[in-house]
């Protein structure tokens, strides 16, 4: 089991802390735990808006693929430690991660 802190760029968002379990991505235990991350291609690495930060705990996830990579670079303010929560699976063995949901409220294109 995995423990997963996440926080908010959003100011009036709390910091939460929730569990996910080996093969699971982020973007399901964030979404079964009823926090919204945006996911317009159903988290199939077609798009940028389940964008996060993974700030602690890249050896618990499926390395970058390439594919992912250059979705990541199309992300708005992308950064070392950006990843798409897609395709961050959580590999055998438990842990903690440290992730921050960059500020989805800003309108795209922008």
């Amino acid at each position: 089991m995995y423990r997963i802190h996440l926080s908010f760029e959003e100011q009036h968002k709390k910091p939460v802390t929730i569990e996910g379990r080996e093969g699971e991505t982020l973007l399901e235990v964030v979404l079964r735990n009823n926090i919204e991350l945006h996911h317009n291609c159903g988290g199939v690495c077609a798009c940028s808006t389940c964008h996060i930060y993974l700030e602690k705990g890249a050896e618990h996830v499926e390395e970058m693929s390439d594919r992912e990579e250059d979705f990541v670079d199309r992300a708005r303010n992308p950064r070392l430690t950006s990843r798409l929560a897609c395709q961050c699976v959580l590999l055998e063995g438990e842990g903690e991660l440290e992730v921050t949901i960059p500020d989805q409220s800003v309108i795209l294109g922008e």
